[in-house]
């Protein structure tokens, strides 16, 4: 298209023919949706020197027109990028996607293990032999069970139990090596070094935080990064009435959970707040909110301390004056 959006060339071009067409093609804005793959095409076209941006799939939707094939997507993502308050994706580098592919990996096998504890659990108690919750809690019963409860269950039941407990103990070293290559990578990293100095972030939460928005160059303040976290109420407002709902839980879930689960470990420990920065606010608004009010409230504000930290490049006694009003 050109700048008044009339289209000058409509024309399919396979895959590996992509780069050396556009290697061709005048500096321009390539518009592209963020999906599998387009990270690694758009660092190509960016090397061309082409300007590059992704913008997620919910976001080309409004533009579409008509039945959807493949020249009007086309279509709708050129109209969509064009506009001037139109927020794109930043492109990943290779680090990243090797550090968001080791969570998503880790992720999968804790998902994996909580269903092979719970067909334990579940086989258990339909022998009338329940457990108590937590998995430090079947780990200690299920040898005893085994061993000495043969009268409830039968030997194709034990064997079957023995064979999840296996799968459970393989889970259990294929995660633990996965947290290790995290580690190491999130100890190499300054930005997860600085991010670690932060209440209620570990190293999990500091590496995941960096492989899904780099520097956080992307947002110009720590709200919007809550908020593209989900982290905010929902809004329905309308005729100037403002009305607020629950969590908007929109953006990265992941990383939203991890917020939430730091925030919840920092308020299982009261006699800590004292020495938090935010200590005062947090002694102030515990006796009127709900616990989990409260927790989703505090994952606000540590997000956007773990934003002020990262991306102003700062330590976290020197960064977190800014976020703490």
């Amino acid at each position: 298209m050109d700048a008044r959006g009339r289209i000058l060339l409509r024309r399919k071009i396979a895959r590996g023919q992509l780069q050396s067409c556009l290697a061709n093609v005048p500096v321009c804005l390539i518009g592209m949706e963020a999906c599998a793959g387009a990270h690694h095409v758009g660092r190509q076209l960016a090397a061309l020197g082409h300007d590059v941006r992704l913008l997620p799939a919910q976001y080309v939707k409004p533009f579409l027109k008509g039945h959807k094939n493949d020249y009007r997507d086309a279509e709708a993502i050129a109209e969509a990028v064009q506009r001037p308050t139109m927020r794109p994706v930043p492109l990943k580098s290779a680090e990243q996607l090797d550090l968001q592919a080791l969570h998503r990996v880790r992720r999968r096998r804790i998902s994996q293990r909580t269903a092979v504890i719970n067909q334990i659990r579940a086989f258990l108690l339909e022998c009338g032999l329940p457990v108590r919750q937590g998995l430090a809690g079947l780990r200690e019963a299920l040898p005893t069970l085994l061993s000495q409860r043969t009268d409830v269950l039968s030997p194709r039941m034990i064997h079957l139990i023995e064979d999840l407990s296996d799968d459970w103990r393989q889970l259990d070293e294929r995660i633990e090596t996965l947290t290790r290559d995290i580690t190491a990578l999130a100890r190499e990293d300054a930005g997860c070094r600085r991010l670690m100095d932060v209440p209620g972030v570990g190293v999990i939460t500091a590496s995941a935080m960096v492989a899904a928005i780099g520097t956080g160059a992307a947002f110009a303040k720590g709200r919007d990064f809550a908020a593209w976290l989900g982290l905010v109420p929902k809004q329905i407002s309308t005729g100037n009435r403002t009305i607020l709902g629950g969590l908007s839980k929109r953006g990265n879930r992941y990383l939203r959970t991890l917020f939430v689960g730091g925030a919840q470990a920092i308020l299982q420990h009261p006699r800590n707040w004292p020495r938090y920065r935010f200590g005062r606010w947090l002694m102030t608004a515990a006796p009127r909110l709900r616990r989990n009010v409260l927790a989703a409230a505090l994952a606000n504000k540590l997000a956007r301390i773990a934003w002020s930290v990262l991306y102003r490049e700062r330590g976290y006694d020197a960064g977190i004056a800014a976020q703490v009003p």
